[in-house]
């Protein structure tokens, strides 16, 4: 049993009760009798949350076992060899935190290591093999939420996604589709292909797909926590691969990998107060500034086609702050106060026409719609809340699997700005506070968030690359402004995007009617119908005056059109 100051812990036992496995009641000071849910991007991943509770873990405990099963069962979105947010909410002192587990450049990185002589990028030289990797922080993190925060042991924690590695299941459709899109990416390296494309054949929806390596790197680490991956023989083969094949970390650079716990951006719109990720993510500080600069717009929930306007804007002004100013705070100076001040969000909101688009300077950018993460939100019989969102950037990553591990490297060096007017693969630009530098954490949208007012509890965050924040946006003014209340409708609800760069509105397809596009269009925005819908949300809404939990996932999820 592990013990911590800042979270109490109870035993907890609860009983599975529908679809998205709704059981036990938590007993908080201000609530009684509230079902507890666990819900994520695979039904595999919600089973193990749910049997962890069961079996007196709580919600913490839970988002080891999911987190570690999703890195079985999603292996194109997340895994060992990635990284993540994972945003706490004790319900006991009502103290929130994030861990941050994001990946850190290694100690031979460098500013330039991606481009040529003439300082242009290497094609695919940031997201192709172990070059393109940084140091995973995904175990560390499911190591430090288990000893400081869980009631279960680290085995306990692990040993759904162990048996599941070992034993095998079945291939669903999506997996079979994201395999059959990638194969080309899997068979370029030969431990890669012996997991992904055994005996040369790809699988199909309906094989049994094993990953032995993979549960044998799962033992290591639930016999030995950090020491499992961090050191020892583990990290000595990731080490040998990576070299082997091109790559540049050193054992040093696992040793010295840590956990840092942060506090969580935190503000209030109309009466409710959002909790979400911080820097390196650049959600909070985003979002934030977005509902700022809201209050002072004159939003008419009547007009969806003036709405959209102005939150194109806004997106527009938000991105754009993005790109000059976010990075990792542990190494440049962000002006976050300023940001995050009402006088500047009173400037910006002054800088928008509610008539007419503005515009962005730079050249345009391509975006990249074959990105890949993935989310999942619990909530426990206690009241204790989880919102996680995890990657390994690209899907499949890297594409490379290190040596006798079973770990799929990430690529999420590409996070970081490579240079002046060089886009990474969403399209997205940088300053000099996300240039590569040893041992710094790439800029992330990563934005797992809580939502309170007094109605209830939004417990939510989803995949989508520089859509996330967007996304986010959209479904938490859905809550407030129009007091929406369905779940589904929440992760269902029609997206448009705009990032500053392209300066474009993104617009899913079959989303939005041809009034609604030409109204924008009579503005001066640029409105493209993007090929294929975008995100997999997975949010959990407890309705206060009902006492009750509802959980929803993104339907998108399942989406032949969802790659």
């Amino acid at each position: 049993m592990f013990t911590n100051q800042f979270f109490n812990k109870k035993p907890i036992h609860a009983w599975l009760l529908c679809l998205f496995f709704v059981f036990g009641f938590f007993a908080d000071r201000n609530y009684a009798n509230v079902p507890a849910a666990v819900v994520s991007a695979h039904p595999l991943a919600t089973a193990a949350g749910t049997k962890i509770l069961n079996e007196g873990g709580n919600a913490f405990d839970a988002a080891v076992a999911v987190s570690a099963v999703l890195a079985v069962v999603e292996p194109y979105a997340s895994g060992l060899g990635g990284g993540g947010f994972w945003l706490l909410h004790n319900a006991t002192n009502a103290r929130d935190i994030m861990i941050d587990g994001r990946e850190i450049a290694p100690l031979e990185a460098s500013e330039h290591m991606y481009l040529n002589r003439d300082g242009q990028p290497i094609p695919g030289k940031s997201l192709n093999g172990p070059i393109a990797a940084g140091i995973p922080g995904t175990p560390a993190a499911l190591v430090h939420l288990t000893q400081n925060f869980g009631q279960l042991t680290l085995a306990q924690n692990l040993k759904p996604a162990i048996q599941l590695a070992r034993d095998g299941f079945k291939v669903d459709q999506r997996f079979a589709r994201t395999l059959r899109y990638h194969e080309k990416k899997l068979a370029q390296y030969p431990d890669t292909a012996k997991i992904f494309l055994p005996d040369g054949k790809l699988p199909v929806a309906g094989d049994w797909f094993r990953q032995p390596q993979l549960a044998g790197t799962l033992n290591e680490i639930a016999k030995s926590g950090m020491n499992g991956f961090y050191h020892g023989s583990v990290a000595k083969e990731l080490v040998h691969s990576v070299r082997k094949a091109g790559g540049v970390w050193r054992e040093q650079d696992l040793y010295h990998y840590k956990i840092v716990a942060r506090e969580p951006v935190q503000f209030e719109y109309r009466n409710t107060r959002i909790t979400t990720a911080s820097l390196p993510s650049a959600g909070g500080l985003t979002l934030a500034q977005a509902f700022n600069i809201l209050e002072y717009l004159p939003l008419d929930k009547d007009d969806s086609d003036n709405q959209a306007h102005l939150i194109t804007e806004i997106l527009r002004l938000t991105y754009k702050d993005r790109i000059e100013l976010l990075g990792d705070s542990d190494f440049d100076q962000v002006p976050a106060k300023k940001l995050l001040s009402k006088g500047y969000a009173r400037e910006q909101a002054a800088l928008i026409d509610p008539e007419q688009a503005g515009k962005s300077i730079l050249k345009q950018s391509i975006v990249n719609e074959s990105v890949e993460t993935t989310h999942f939100s619990i909530i426990d019989k206690a009241g204790n809340r989880v919102a996680a969102t995890m990657s390994i950037n690209t899907f499949f990553g890297s594409g490379f699997v290190a040596g006798n591990t079973g770990i799929l490297l990430n690529n999420e060096m590409d996070d970081f700005s490579k240079g002046r007017n060089i886009p990474n693969i969403f399209g997205l630009y940088g300053s000099h506070a996300n240039m590569i530098a040893p041992g710094k954490r790439p800029l992330s949208s990563m934005s797992p968030t809580f939502v309170e007012n007094d109605k209830g509890i939004l417990i939510v965050g989803t995949p989508g690359g520089s859509r996330i924040i967007s996304m986010l946006f959209l479904v938490i003014l859905d809550y407030i402004n129009n007091n929406q209340m369905d779940p589904q409708k929440l992760v269902e609800m029609p997206r448009f995007h705009h990032q500053y760069l392209p300066d474009f509105i993104q617009v899913e397809p079959d989303a939005f009617d041809p009034g609604w596009i030409a109204s924008l269009q009579a503005k001066g925005h640029e409105v493209r119908i993007m090929s294929q819908k975008w995100g997999n949300m997975q949010l959990i809404l407890f309705d206060k005056e009902n006492q009750q939990t509802r959980a929803a996932s993104d339907p998108r999820g399942l989406s032949d059109t969802h790659y």
